[in-house]
């Protein structure tokens, strides 16, 4: 037959610091509040400003020039990257690869038959296909009379659009962007070909015009003579594009960085430091109303010290009255923490809904980090308080 708690709980004195009791319990709701809303924050932020940088495979990628200034200006050369400045960068551990912009060094003019019949300049590049975010099957190229497929700029297409119909312009959508036939004409010192071209995907991530980096190197060797050895733009490969390490070793070259990549970094490291700051604040309140409750429970035993004394010396275990003794608190831990997780609930459906409109980068619900913590808190919690009833006890016993 068990033991009952139920016949010796009236010999406990628990009716004493009522206000001690009720502040511990305002305190612990006040700090996990705000231990959850800042953790939620927290991922609130990385969710919002992740989709700033297109990433493929857990990989950033920006893309660099070089800085002008009035040296560079004058020395037309050292305004372009070289093939040891590429394999310097490469050599950094904080860059994973990099990647050229392979640009045309010749005459390019495209018109579109029955629409753009005017030629009008236009400056290809080439990239390899592990760095472009939209790679097509079709985004190839062999020999000469092949149709050459084009992957041009998000950016680039919003703008053509905005110029159409701030001009009268048919304004055109992606899919009949694919369907339209390109006329595209190089142009040596001596001599033009025309060759079939057409769009084939848009990139979030490259501003340019990309073609087949086949087709720009052999159309460099056809029409100007040599492939290109000097770029303009290169493109790195990083885990981190706001990695303080990379962003100062790069300025420190005089190499200028995509801004619209890496601006949000500094913002994200503010972000990151207030919350990180308000959980910081959070857990420190949960932990000092944890010791309220441990200052309360030391009184509750030192009230009763006499009726313990009798039950030990009458054969109970101090490990038996201390889970017993308790126990009597976990559902008040529980239920706090559970008001505190349904308010974070609440306030995170509002943020969600109310202020940012319900933009897709995020939930109306809780992120699973803020549940572990209120598990980790509650386990916390009951651990820290069965061991604090267990020594008391067992130091009472030690005093008879």
């Amino acid at each position: 037959m068990s033991l009952s708690f139920k016949p010796i709980k009236s010999l406990l004195q628990t009716g004493t610091s009522t206000a001690s009791r009720w502040l511990s319990y305002v305190g612990l709701g006040i700090g996990v509040l705000l231990l959850f809303c800042s953790i939620q924050m927290l991922v609130n932020i990385h969710q919002l400003l992740k989709g700033n940088i297109i990433r493929k495979g857990g990989f950033d990628y920006i893309s660099i020039t070089k800085k002008i200034t009035l040296e560079n200006v004058a020395d037309y050369e050292t305004s372009y990257f070289n093939q040891q400045e590429v394999d310097e960068l490469k050599s950094n551990p904080f860059i994973a690869d990099v990647a050229p912009l392979v640009s045309t060094q010749f005459q390019l003019d495209m018109i579109v038959p029955g629409v753009f019949t005017t030629p009008t300049t236009l400056y290809v590049e080439g990239l390899r296909k592990d760095f472009i975010d939209t790679v097509p099957a079709n985004f190839q190229w062999h020999k000469e009379g092949d149709t050459i497929r084009l992957i041009i700029s998000s950016q680039f297409f919003e703008v053509f659009n905005a110029l159409s119909r701030s001009n009268g312009l048919t304004q055109i959508s992606t899919q009949m962007a694919a369907t339209i036939n390109i006329q595209l004409t190089c142009h040596s010192p001596d001599t033009a070909a025309t060759y079939p071209a057409k769009w084939s995907a848009f990139s979030d991530r490259i501003n340019t015009v990309l073609a087949p980096e086949e087709f720009v190197e052999w159309a460099n060797m056809k029409f100007n003579g040599h492939k290109a050895d000097r770029y303009a733009r290169l493109y790195i490969k990083t885990k981190n594009a706001e990695d303080k390490e990379l962003l100062n070793y790069l300025n420190s070259k005089g190499y200028k960085v995509n801004k619209d990549k890496t601006k949000l970094g500094g913002a994200k490291q503010a972000f990151d430091g207030i919350f990180t700051g308000l959980a910081v604040f959070g857990l420190l309140v949960v932990i000092l109303a944890l010791m309220l409750f441990s200052f309360y429970l030391q009184l509750v035993i030192a009230k009763s010290r006499e009726s313990l004394q009798l039950l030990l010396a009458i054969g109970y275990s101090p490990k038996w009255l201390g889970k017993n003794l308790s126990k009597r608190f976990i559902p008040i831990y529980v239920l706090i923490i559970l008001i505190a997780l349904s308010l974070a609930e609440l306030m995170q459906w509002g943020f969600h809904q109310r202020i940012m409109f319900n933009r897709p980068e995020l939930s109306s619900c809780l992120d699973w980090k803020v549940g572990a913590a209120a598990i980790f808190l509650v386990v916390l919690s009951i651990i820290t308080n069965q061991n604090l009833v267990k020594r008391l006890l067992r130091r009472l016993g030690s005093q008879e």
